[in-house]
């Protein structure tokens, strides 16, 4: 891990204390890939034994914020990141620890390149939430925009 995937992380659990209460591991934030790990927690278990929706979502969103924060982290400056919708698929049990992993729906050159123009850029982050024997339970999707400063 890099100074600045640790960064990443740290700053996302300073700044967003739902992450600090379920543990949420950073595991890897590039601007190209986020990988956010939920361990296995009965206190946030559902009626079957495994993650309850509400931290599987909580999951996948921070493994969006993280890699916006890498992506786009040098624009903090003039713009400020904030989701604008999301929707997420729940399709197979999920039991044990589980994985979310985050892209970049966009280059992120052309959001920066909309920013730039003027304009209040929305560009989507998917995120795959895994269990431990890589079967995909949930998938999301984040739109996430830059709204500028001022």
């Amino acid at each position: 891990m890099t100074a600045d995937q640790k960064s990443v992380g740290e700053l996302l659990a300073a700044t967003v204390p739902m992450a600090r209460t379920l543990n949420l591991t950073f595991d890897e934030t590039t601007a190209e890939r986020a990988v956010v790990r939920l361990p296995d927690q009965a206190d946030y278990h559902n009626h079957v034994g495994g993650p309850h929706a509400g931290a599987m979502f909580t999951l996948a969103e921070s493994a969006s914020g993280a890699i916006v924060l890498a992506a786009f982290g040098d624009q903090l400056g003039r713009a400020v990141p904030l989701a604008v919708k999301a929707e997420i698929g729940y399709r197979k049990l999920a039991m044990g620890e589980v994985t979310a992993t985050a892209t970049l729906g966009r280059p992120a050159a052309d959001v920066v390149a909309e920013l730039d123009a003027g304009e209040r850029p929305e560009f989507p982050v998917n995120v795959a939430i895994t269990r431990a024997d890589g079967a995909v339970t949930g998938e999301m999707s984040i739109v996430w925009t830059l709204r500028p400063n001022g």
